[in-house]
């Protein structure tokens, strides 16, 4: 969340933040309003508390009836007012949660992903002498996955993945986690399964509450309300949660390796054939703390790109980065890159990673700060980065290294993992 001195200093700029990103500014207005009314609430509560603590030092020695009635009214008083200010902070930061992070300057305005801006593309389209197959005919052919049974069992969207197809979505796994760990990043398998105050401290809740597939219905006892994550970002984001780190220990990077659930209710009708979206995948998330500096962000911005690019290049696949306009970035980002890579089979390019830098947005939430030099506390920034959702770079595999007999080639980094230079039926 944002700092609420700095919201009510800045209002016309959070309303700006807010239509950029398709958002009603009215939030900031009604904020505001209740901000004027709590402070109002916090002043008359303040000051019956401190009426009533003299008079009942006063009838610690004199025990005038005057001075009973008079403390009597106030203790009224009190509970009369008292509830209404816990309501109205309780409003506050329902209203805080709703307020969206204020983006770089240089983050293009636009309403959609027509807003987006390519600043780099790598490598080459691949050439065909036959006609190519999109994923979803090499997979079946190959018997890499079964939608068939994977629909039998688990739905709309589910699906097997056998034999090879499993060996090279676990072989991309792997080779991101040992390029990525030897750039210094700890690898953790993170509780998937995770309290609604984490959704909240990674800036998924309220905003994306819709998407995510809740554990329990019991919603009288917070202990039980329970969601699965749709990404390790959620719980990697709160590992640090109410902690106060030091700053010769930043920036600290981890590694997250875990499943990933996803309703995807705002896709219905989108992808529907194949792989390409679905409800559960698995994908290795970076998540960095560094300190409380925008350019240190950025800088870690481009480094978290770098790492990317270089797994799409060992991969030998052609990409594009995306600049993300405001109104085609989540609400919590300040400044966000797209990875697409090029997928034969939608002649068109997908998207195969996300590079965010969520500033101090996600650690005000989780309450992670750090001790300077000086002994000043910070919030720490936060960033974090795709670095292989494992699915989809196995689609693109299939589709950019397929053969015209019908067999697909390994890309020679994943080699070693799979065991084998091609997979054939």
């Amino acid at each position: 969340m944002l700092d609420l001195q700095y919201i009510r200093e800045n209002p016309e700029r959070i309303k700006t933040a807010c239509k950029n990103k398709n958002l009603n500014p009215k939030v900031v207005d009604n904020l505001l309003k209740v901000d004027l009314d709590r402070r109002d609430l916090i002043s008359q509560v303040e000051l019956l508390r401190a009426k009533r603590n003299e008079l009942n030092n006063q009838l610690k020695t004199e025990r005038k009836e005057s001075l009973i009635t008079e403390s009597t009214e106030l203790k009224s008083k009190l509970q009369d007012l008292e509830p209404q200010l816990k309501q109205a902070e309780k409003t506050l930061l329902d209203l805080m949660l709703q307020i969206p992070n204020v983006t770089f300057d240089d983050v293009p305005v636009g309403k959609d992903s027509s807003g987006n801006k390519i600043i780099k593309t790598w490598g080459k389209k691949p050439k065909f002498d036959f006609e190519p197959k999109n994923h979803l005919e090499i997979g079946l052919n190959l018997g890499l996955f079964d939608l068939d049974r994977g629909a039998k069992v688990a739905g709309f969207r589910g699906y097997y993945l056998k034999g090879d197809g499993a060996r090279l979505v676990m072989a991309l796994a792997q080779h991101a986690v040992n390029k990525l760990s030897e750039k210094g990043f700890e690898l953790i398998i993170p509780p998937i399964i995770d309290r609604r105050q984490t959704f909240i401290n990674s800036g998924h809740f309220p905003w994306g509450e819709r998407e995510a597939y809740k554990l329990s219905e019991d919603d009288t006892d917070p202990q039980n309300d329970y969601f699965l994550a749709g990404t390790a970002e959620v719980p990697l984001v709160s590992y640090y949660s109410n902690e106060i780190l030091n700053e010769k220990d930043l920036p600290i990077k981890l590694l997250g390796y875990s499943p990933c659930f996803r309703r995807e209710i705002g896709n219905y009708g989108k992808d529907t054939k194949g792989i390409f979206r679905v409800h559960e995948f698995l994908k290795v998330e970076q998540v960095v703390l560094c300190q409380n500096d925008p350019q240190v962000s950025l800088d870690w911005h481009e480094k978290l790109l770098q790492y990317t690019e270089e797994l799409h290049q060992d991969l030998d696949l052609h990409y594009q980065v995306l600049l993300m306009c405001t109104g085609d970035m989540g609400e919590p980002q300040a400044r966000k890159y797209d990875i697409e890579t090029w997928m034969p089979g939608r002649n068109n390019f997908g998207e195969t990673a996300s590079d965010s830098i969520m500033t101090d947005f996600q650690s005000r939430r989780a309450n992670i700060r750090y001790r300077t030099k000086d002994g000043t506390l910070k919030f720490v920034h936060m960033l974090n980065n795709t670095a292989s959702p494992t699915i989809r770079p196995f689609i693109a595999i299939l589709e950019n290294y397929q053969q015209a007999d019908g067999s697909v080639k390994v890309p020679p980094a994943l080699v070693p993992y799979v065991g084998k230079e091609i997979l054939k039926r």
